[in-house]
């Protein structure tokens, strides 16, 4: 069964550079790196979320995030 909250141990974190880069982590691991315009606007989105917020906005930059339905539409297309 899988977790109904799957960002409620929050897996994601981020840090930024004083030169303006944006590291995003997934388990402490590099997932993505932000530059120039697209880590200005992150920064200033994320500044206004609460952490579930942050999580979400976190998965959808990586793509680590799976969105529950991948079973139902395997099963639907072997019918």
């Amino acid at each position: 069964m899988s977790d109904p909250e799957p960002l409620s141990d929050q897996p994601f974190s981020y840090q930024q550079t004083k030169n303006g880069k944006v590291f995003i982590f997934w388990y402490d691991k590099q997932a993505k790196i932000l530059s120039g315009e697209s880590a200005a606007k992150f920064i200033t989105e994320i500044e206004s979320l609460d952490d579930a917020g942050a999580q979400l906005l976190m998965a959808r930059l990586t793509g680590n995030f799976k969105r529950g339905n991948e079973r139902q539409a395997k099963s639907k297309r072997d019918r």
